[in-house]
């Protein structure tokens, strides 16, 4: 009686099976896990949904702020100047209305 499987058959595909296993997890790891380790080495970030190696923005580039500013010290600083210039505007505002009450007052004399 002939068998389907033999000793040598099943041998040959576990060998086969094992070398297509093989195969596939080294693809994997060079096709997938070794690009986001190259990125990660070099300092950059792994975009997961694009696939791609993406360089990170420096924040104070983007908020014009020096290092080590926190946001609510930027704040506070940009509150003083707007403080500052509005305080300037009611000054202009003030010396124009007293002009304008000294003239008035000229012009009635």
């Amino acid at each position: 009686m002939n068998r389907l499987l033999t000793m040598k058959r099943l041998s040959i595909l576990f060998a086969v099976l094992f070398a297509v296993g093989v195969g596939g997890l080294v693809s994997y790891k060079a096709l997938v896990t070794a690009p986001i380790d190259r990125c990660q080495a070099k300092g950059q970030w792994w975009y997961e949904e694009g696939r791609e190696c993406v360089t990170p923005i420096y924040l104070p580039d983007i908020t014009n702020r020096p290092a080590g500013q926190s946001r609510a010290e930027a704040s506070a600083e940009k509150n003083r100047e707007l403080v500052q210039i509005e305080d300037a505007l009611a000054a202009q505002r003030r010396a124009a209305a007293a002009d304008t009450a000294r003239q008035r007052e000229a012009l009635d004399n």
